[in-house]
């Protein structure tokens, strides 16, 4: 009998950790890079008023995993409390509201660290508790809060460069507020994957045009198997330069060009075999409209190359853009993210230029790396955080990079107008077609009690009357004052969840700086069930 001795034992094939699979899903979301950011982040929430859309928000920051969490908190757990908050229970009944809501967020995620303030019984001194803390990641505060907290949480923020989410719910209204400290840059913005797509077919590298070249340089002579199986980059590739011969040397870039471009490549696939046509060629014919476009910046690119930065230049990202833009303005197109899309091709063939775009991707890299580490401060820049900005160089987003306006009147004015036509349009023929009421007059209203719950309609519209004169007699302001009067500060727990489930996801954008978080102001209608931004 014949022995068999194998050389070498077979590795063994590790499965997900327990973390990964706890976190599945989100990490398929933000990945482990994100994962690590949420679970470095410590979060406080100064929670005052009802309580319950702060606990709500904390949820959906302790079901991923955040790393610490503390609740500033001095009230103490009554009767009225448990009708709202689902993280009490009768056994919290005259015990501090922290540490009740701290004890039941731990029960939903064991590994998240929570702490709660005042250890004891008493008034909440928020400034020796800040100063005694390990600095925070950010800050959620609720409303309505002491003004004398709020001017410690504002302090604090200012010193530490920490960023700021106010968060106001109220009957059927809410909003949320994120104060983020200057110009926010997130690179990983996660665009659709179809814009991603950059073949450069317009401004082909050499290694693309030899490979083009050599596939086509007997494209009449090609069995029906390899012509049908030419990946359609090199299909655009063979017949843009046969366009531009009797063009005049001109690209399709007109919608009239690009069709009969378009209609020219699919006049060029073969129908004589039992496809009765080309899969390939289709898919080319499809490509162009995407793929042939004359090279422009993304307004967010253009915005990042204007912005002008003060201290923010010694940051890795500012050293990195301005490498980047040094790289645009040398070649006039920037960096080559050296994604291909999957196409009928052979897979040798694939694979093949598949490894041109990469290749090109990274010496476009590693160019953008060597300028950044001449700039003085990028010595030492990541090129980690290199590869990452130019995979991702069209769709980085300055969030809050220009001063929020502050004139309301004029916000007031346009939305005022923007009512009266919708209202106009509901009255005509054309009401399905109507835009949507605004929100701004539930935000001044909630505005108005800030610093207060029990506030009447009266009060309500004197307040806003001084803030903004203009909306002395406005009908809808008046609605809204009301509504806000009828609350009495209290919180609807459904309206508190869907609220805090919203900032839960801002701050995760925030934290990971991944995904475009909404700037400046989030306004919530739960009569109508709409939301509206607004720069405020």
């Amino acid at each position: 009998m014949t022995e068999i001795v194998t050389s070498q034992t077979p590795p063994i094939l590790h499965g997900p950790s327990e973390k990964e699979k706890k976190y599945d899903r989100q990490l398929r979301l933000w990945a482990a890079s994100g994962q690590a950011a949420l679970e470095s982040a410590n979060i406080l929430l100064v929670n005052s008023g009802a309580g319950a859309v702060g606990v709500e928000t904390l949820k959906n920051l302790v079901l991923p995993g955040i790393g610490k969490f503390t609740i500033a908190d001095d009230a103490l757990v009554n009767e009225a409390d448990l009708g709202v908050n689902f993280f009490l229970d009768e056994s919290c009944l005259g015990r501090l509201r922290s540490e009740c809501c701290t004890r039941l967020l731990q029960e939903l995620n064991p590994e998240v660290q929570g702490e709660w303030l005042p250890k004891q019984g008493g008034t909440l001194d928020l400034h020796s508790a800040l100063e005694a803390s390990p600095t925070f990641t950010l800050i959620l505060y609720t409303l309505p809060i002491r003004k004398e907290i709020l001017s410690v949480i504002e302090s604090y923020a200012s010193r530490h460069k920490t960023s700021l989410v106010s968060i106001h719910s109220a009957g059927f209204y809410s909003y949320f507020r994120i104060n983020l400290p200057g110009t926010f840059p997130i690179v990983d913005t996660h665009p659709d994957v179809q814009k991603t797509t950059d073949l450069r077919l317009l401004n082909p590298w050499p290694e693309l045009v030899e490979f083009s070249r050599e596939m086509t340089k007997d494209i009449d002579t090609l069995d029906n198997h390899e012509h049908g199986h030419l990946p359609y980059v090199v299909i655009l590739l063979h017949y843009l330069e046969e366009w531009r011969q009797s063009h005049n040397g001109e690209n399709p870039l007109s919608y009239a060009d690009k069709n009969a471009f378009s209609s020219f490549v699919l006049s060029k696939a073969r129908t004589n075999n039992q496809e009765g046509g080309e899969e390939n060629f289709q898919e080319a014919a499809v490509a162009v409209n995407r793929n042939i476009t004359a090279p422009e910046l993304e307004p967010g690119v253009q915005e990042l190359f204007n912005h002008q930065v003060s201290d923010e230049l010694q940051s890795a990202f500012w050293i990195i853009a301005k490498a980047v833009k040094a790289f645009y303005r040398k070649h006039g197109c920037l960096p080559l993210p050296g994604v291909l899309p999957d196409m009928k091709a052979l897979s040798s063939v694939y694979v093949k230029l598949q490894s041109i775009y990469k290749e090109k991707a990274r010496r476009d890299a590693q160019e953008v790396l060597e300028t950044a580490r001449a700039i003085p401060g990028g010595e030492d820049v990541d090129p980690a955080e290199v590869d990452l900005f130019c995979k991702n160089a069209r769709f980085v987003k300055l969030i809050n990079a220009t001063p929020t306006s502050g004139d309301l009147d004029e916000i007031f004015q346009a939305e005022t107008a923007s009512d009266e036509v919708a209202e106009a349009m509901r009255a005509g023929l054309d009401a399905s077609f109507a835009p949507p009421m605004s929100n701004l007059f539930i935000y001044l209203a909630l505005v108005a009690t800030s610093h207060s719950t029990m506030s009447t309609a009266d009060e309500i519209m004197s307040a806003v009357t001084n803030l903004m004169p203009q909306a002395a007699g406005n009908d809808r302001m008046l609605q809204a004052a009301q509504e806000v009067a009828r609350a009495g500060g209290g919180e609807l727990h459904n309206i508190s969840a869907l609220t805090g489930g919203m900032v839960a996801q801002e701050v995760i954008k925030i934290i990971t700086k991944q995904y475009i978080p909404i700037e400046n102001t989030c306004i919530f209608d739960g009569i109508s069930s709409r939301c509206q931004v607004l720069r405020l």
